[in-house]
């Protein structure tokens, strides 16, 4: 095995380290130019020389690496990476077990002890994301402690560490027994069809399960459903299932429109029964407002970015009045599901824009229910980014 570097940490961040948080940060490293290779281990001691954990080099926009052990005398081997596969796989144990649910995450990043590397799990078929040529210099270990671990019919790869940290663009096939597309997987009973070999996004969001189980089970039942940056149309199906009168999908991208017909297709909902747009959501918004259109339950989860013709959105900004225009055409009584994947505040900030947005149009309200990531998206208690989903259900009260 190759040898270690030995990295610096500045004081002000040895203890928090030491306590074990994952990230290795940029600026809390003294000696950055011993840094040439990515993949290279490092060896974290602090100002003193005091063994404070050992990890990995790998540039993402999060940081320049990740803590792997806190053990001195550990080897980062085959041993090593097959043990955290398994331990992880033993985790998700209750997901493998149940036929309902056939596409859930089995390794959660530092969540499972190893930041930057994703596993998703698709009917037997894996996607490996890969955040950093630093991970990705790991990969046969990797692959080989995931077939060691489960049966695998086949891996697809994300490589998401291009230059800017977007993915880049190649054929992701990795091995095994190519599926037919879409391959049809299972949430909570319902289908989805999803492509593993179709870009960054497979065509569903798994970190929502729990909430679109709930608006199924609870929330849509006789009401009209507003699903506002709705992707392939994942909470519409969950809305239409349950019972809702009409649901309405708003998204800008043109393939939303054939992915959300094929989703409610796949599930025996005729997407002529349903509403669904390709516009600008703010466009809508305005649309919405002239044609005096009010619904009972309006769904918002925007991307933390986003950027079109008009308008740019940034969740940490614009959050607010994305839900101002929310409010006014939410009927009395009305429930807004609010979701933010935005890694960069925290719940309790996410709070303060619902109170602003409430207090700046005059209304009233309380909140209802709020989730954040489910259980298999394993979080480090150290590491509190990694939690990044927060939704909550706002009931628009009448006065």
């Amino acid at each position: 095995m190759e040898k270690e570097i030995d990295i610096k940490v500045k004081a002000k961040y040895a203890s928090k380290m030491g306590k074990g948080f994952p990230l290795i940060a940029k600026e809390s490293i003294s000696n950055l130019h011993d840094l040439q290779e990515e993949g290279s281990l490092v060896r974290l001691v602090d100002e003193n020389e005091r063994f404070l954990a050992k990890g990995y080099y790998g540039k993402q926009n999060k940081g320049y690496g990740w803590v792997l052990t806190k053990s001195e005398n550990e080897k980062i081997d085959q041993p090593f990476f097959s043990g955290k596969i398994r331990a992880a796989v033993e985790f998700r144990n209750p997901y493998f077990k149940d036929p309902e649910t056939t596409a859930f995450r089995v390794f959660n990043g530092e969540g499972d002890g190893i930041g930057g590397l994703i596993i998703d799990h698709y009917d037997g078929h894996y996607v490996i994301s890969w955040y950093s040529k630093g991970i990705y210099s790991f990969r046969e270990y990797i692959i080989k402690a995931l077939q060691d671990t489960v049966e695998v019919k086949s891996i697809y790869q994300k490589k998401r560490f291009d230059t800017k940290g977007q993915y880049v663009e190649e054929d992701d096939f990795v091995m095994g027994e190519q599926p037919e597309f879409p391959l049809l997987v299972k949430e909570n009973g319902v289908q989805f069809a999803v492509y593993l070999n179709d870009g960054a996004m497979v065509g569903v969001f798994l970190d929502q399960r729990d909430v679109r189980r709930k608006i199924r089970d609870e929330y849509a039942k006789g009401k009209t459903v507003l699903n506002m940056f709705s992707y392939t149309g994942a909470f519409s199906v969950f809305a239409a299932l349950g019972g809702a009168i009409k649901t309405t999908s708003v998204d800008l991208a043109n393939r939303s429109l054939p992915k959300t017909i094929e989703q409610f297709s796949v599930n025996g909902i005729d997407p002529e029964t349903q509403n669904i747009v390709v516009m600008d959501v703010f466009r809508y918004f305005k649309y919405a407002v002239k044609k005096e259109l009010k619904f009972d339950m309006v769904i918002l989860d925007p991307p933390s970015f986003a950027k079109s013709k008009k308008f740019t959105f940034s969740a940490g900004k614009d959050y607010t009045n994305l839900l101002k225009d929310t409010i006014t055409i939410t009927e009395d009584d009305g429930v807004i599901i609010a979701s933010t994947n935005c890694s960069t505040f925290d719940m309790k900030k996410f709070k303060s824009f619902i109170e602003a947005a409430f207090r700046e149009s005059n209304g009233k309200y309380e909140i209802i229910e709020q989730f954040s990531l489910p259980a298999d998206f394993k979080t480090s208690p150290e590491y509190k980014e990694g939690n990044y989903l927060k939704v909550v259900f706002i009931r628009r009260i009448k006065g």
